[in-house]
């Protein structure tokens, strides 16, 4: 299984509305794809950034889901928000 664990960190309140607005469609659509076992991006104390958490089964459904998310209205609307993502591989059932 891979696992992406870190933050969207936003400059300003904009880009943070911006995430609001598009995230439900962004989750909606990234937990219908295969491989996805759980997709979950939470805002945190700091209004400018967003707990980001995902888990694929393997790589390929992982490579298949960043590969749709960039021509994605979430990834064209997004694509300056830094993000700080650690990717691992984990065994099943961590």
């Amino acid at each position: 299984m891979i696992r992406l664990s870190g933050k969207l960190i936003c400059k300003n309140l904009e880009e943070s509305e911006s995430v609001i607005r598009l995230l439900p469609e962004h989750i909606r659509l990234t937990s219908n794809e295969p491989g996805c076992v759980a997709f979950d991006v939470k805002g945190t104390a700091d209004p400018l950034v967003w707990a980001v958490e995902e888990l694929f089964v393997d790589r390929k459904s992982f490579e298949t889901h960043q590969e749709r998310t960039k021509s994605s209205r979430w990834g064209i609307e997004t694509a300056a928000i830094l993000r700080q993502y650690e990717i691992t591989k984990v065994a099943s059932g961590q």
